[in-house]
């Protein structure tokens, strides 16, 4: 079994059909434990409620997909004792505090971070933080 952090990048890929959608899907499909940062609902709502604004789901879609991510089996991490070592990787690497929250996650419970969000990826995939970031697509498929 695996320990990973992930964020909302991954998470919509497990409902919609987007690009990377089957490498996210790999995560829930075999034995992972899945950490995230009480943030990704708020996120995840945020995303929700753009797609109805753009009329490309329903509310009663927007409700029944936020029911599917709150049934999953996710181990969710306060944001409260993540926020202060998130706050200086903000700062240092110019990144948003939110994006920050997942990174610190995984630092502090020492599990990688997956992400499917290409721009943070390869802003900090080359630093002092690549040991701790792994791409959506770089999970094994371990079901064969």
């Amino acid at each position: 079994m695996s320990l990973f952090v992930v964020d909302t990048s991954v998470a919509v890929k497990w409902f919609f059909p987007e690009i990377h959608a089957d490498a996210a899907l790999r995560l829930l499909a075999q034995q992972h434990t899945l950490h995230v940062p009480d943030l990704i609902f708020s996120e995840f709502g945020n995303v929700l409620w753009k797609r109805v604004r753009k009329k490309e789901i329903s509310k009663n879609e927007a409700d029944a997909t936020m029911q599917g991510l709150l049934s999953l089996p996710l181990q969710v991490q306060a944001s409260q004792h993540l926020v202060t070592l998130a706050l200086e990787i903000a700062c240092g690497q110019n990144r948003s505090v939110y994006d920050s929250l997942y990174l610190a996650a995984a630092i502090a419970l020492q599990f990688p971070l997956v992400t499917a969000d290409a721009k943070f990826y390869r802003a900090l995939n080359k630093g002092l933080f690549s040991a701790h970031l792994v791409w959506v697509e770089d999970i094994p498929d371990t079901s064969a």
